[in-house]
C-alpha cells in the first residue's frame, strides 16, 4: 500500500465524484492522471466547454468540480455563478493558465485556483481545501482547548502578496476577515485583501479582540460602531469603514457577544 493509499484509507473519507471541464483534451488527460493518484477522489464525468459542464452538473450530484477559465460559449466564472445559487453546490477548483482571475473566483466561493503547470502536491491541498466539510454555526463544537490561547505571542502582522512584494499589514488595520473556501479576505478601511490564510488560522493568529461573529466572519471589536438587534434575537454589527459594512452574528455568538460586552 503505497503513503497515499494509507493517508486515505486512514481518514475514512469516501470517495469524492469529480467532474473536469476543460475545452483542450491534453488539459482533461493530464488533470485525470494526476487525479488517478488519489484513492478519494473518482472523475465520473468531462466536459468540453460551460454549456456541457452546466447539462452534466444538472444531472449528478458532484462533489467537486475543476473548472478552467476561458473556454468557447461560456467561462468558468459563469460555471460558478450558475453553482453559487444552488442548494449544497459542488466545491469549485479553479485550473487556469491565466492567474488574473484570483479574486473572481474567489468572489464565487472557489474552493482554489491553480495556476498551469501544477503538480500532484498542490492538487492534493487544493482538493483537501475543496473536500473539507465546513460545520454548521449551530452543531456543538469539539471538545479540546480555545483557539485563543496562544494569542499574544505574534508579530502582530499578516503577511499580504501584493504582485510579486509581501506586504505586512498591521492587525489593527483589520475591520474583520470573511472566509473565502480555505482562504479569506481582509477587510481595511479602504481596501479588501485576499489572504492565504483560513479564517481558522487567522482566529488562532490574532489577538482576542477579534471575535469569531459567524463561520464565514471574524470581527475585529475594536472598529465595531454599533450592535443591532434583528428580530431573529441576533445581532448585526456595524462597522467603522467607510462603508459602514454590516457583518451578522450566529445566535449563538450573540450570546457570547452579550456576555463579553456586559449586556
Amino acid at each position: 500500500m503505497s503513503a497515499e493509499q494509507a493517508r486515505v484509507r486512514s481518514t475514512g473519507r469516501q470517495r469524492a465524484r469529480a467532474l473536469i471541464v476543460d475545452d483542450e483534451a491534453p488539459a482533461r488527460a493530464e488533470l485525470r492522471y494526476l487525479l488517478e493518484e488519489f484513492d478519494d477522489v473518482q472523475v465520473v464525468g468531462e466536459a468540453t466547454n460551460a454549456e456541457e459542464a452546466l447539462v452534466l452538473l444538472s444531472s449528478l450530484d458532484y462533489d467537486v468540480v475543476l473548472l478552467d477559465i476561458r473556454m468557447p460559449g461560456g467561462t468558468g466564472l459563469d460555471v460558478a455563478a450558475a453553482l453559487a445559487g444552488r442548494r449544497n453546490p459542488p466545491a469549485v477548483i479553479f485550473t487556469t493558465a491565466y492567474p488574473d482571475h484570483a479574486v473572481e473566483a474567489f468572489d464565487l466561493a472557489a474552493a482554489d485556483y491553480l495556476v498551469k503547470p501544477f503538480d500532484a502536491d498542490r492538487l492534493r491541498r487544493a482538493l483537501d481545501r475543496a473536500l473539507e466539510r465546513v460545520p454548521d454555526e449551530d452543531e456543538p463544537r469539539q471538545a479540546g482547548p480555545p483557539p485563543n490561547d496562544d494569542r499574544g505571542e505574534r508579530l502582530g502582522r499578516i503577511p499580504v502578496q501584493r504582485g510579486d512584494r509581501t506586504v505586512l499589514v498591521d492587525e489593527g488595520e483589520i475591520v474583520y476577515a470573511s472566509a473565502a473556501r480555505g482562504y479569506s479576505y481582509l477587510k481595511l478601511a479602504g481596501d479588501r485583501v485576499l489572504v492565504s490564510y483560513s479564517l481558522a488560522d487567522l482566529e488562532r493568529r490574532l489577538p482576542r479582540h477579534f471575535f469569531r461573529a459567524h463561520r464565514s466572519y471574524l470581527v475585529n471589536l475594536n472598529h465595531v460602531r454599533e450592535l443591532v438587534p434583528d428580530f431573529k434575537g441576533s445581532l448585526v454589527l456595524v462597522m467603522d469603514d467607510a462603508e459602514r459594512s454590516r457583518v451578522d452574528v450566529s445566535r449563538r455568538q450573540a450570546r457570547e457577544l452579550r456576555r463579553l460586552l456586559g449586556l
